[in-house]
């Protein structure tokens, strides 16, 4: 019983010390030490362990919205939106929030996994090996679809043997490259957007 007194008066002190109205009435500053209490001096910021801040952009869509980005030892430790930013302004939306998840999740695919054609498994290559025949195919293939001129004589100078489905994360300028690289460098004529979609 003595224990339970002993806790109650501890904790109604403890109350007593920590409630800011009597420190006010007693003229301490409300912006100062009236406001503090004993859990709120031990509090540290969250962000007080990281040895380095980066800049970055959200990767979700194509509003660009900037972030920043907290890092400890090379490894983020969190990411919230930058406040610089004339875009977001500091914001972000859930899916920007959730940067720092995706990031950090056991289940992210990093590295290139190629299926052969026939094949029921997935093989772990090097990302020097898929660019290399991403670049084959798309020769091959230009080369086995490229249509100089109709058969009416008009110069066409184009492949129906290849299209492009751009996502919602490319901004202008990378859709205008894209634009440029495969419709007036390789002749593709089927470019779309998933943002029209």
């Amino acid at each position: 019983m003595k224990r339970i007194r002993r806790h109650l008066r501890d904790r109604v002190a403890g109350f007593v010390e920590d409630w800011s109205l009597p420190r006010q009435l007693a003229g301490q500053s409300v912006m100062a030490e009236a406001a503090s209490s004993r859990t709120s001096r031990k509090l540290r910021p969250r962000l007080e362990q990281a040895d380095r801040v980066g800049t970055s952009i959200c990767p979700f869509c194509a509003v660009g919205c900037a972030q920043l980005v907290y890092a400890r030892n090379g490894k983020p430790i969190h990411i919230e939106g930058d406040p610089r930013s004339p875009v977001n302004q500091g914001t972000l939306c859930p899916k920007g929030a959730g940067t720092l998840g995706m990031l950090l999740s056991e289940r992210r695919v990093n590295h290139v996994l190629y299926r052969a054609p026939y094949a029921n498994t997935w093989e772990r290559r090097p990302l020097d090996w898929a660019m290399e025949r991403v670049a084959q195919n798309l020769k091959q293939t230009r080369d086995q679809t490229f249509v100089e001129r109709l058969s009416n004589g008009a110069t066409v100078n184009h492949t129906l043997g290849i299209g492009s489905l751009g996502g919602a994360t490319l901004d202008n300028e990378e859709n205008y490259l894209i634009k440029k690289l495969l419709g007036g460098g390789l002749g593709v004529v089927n470019i779309e957007n998933q943002a029209r979609i």
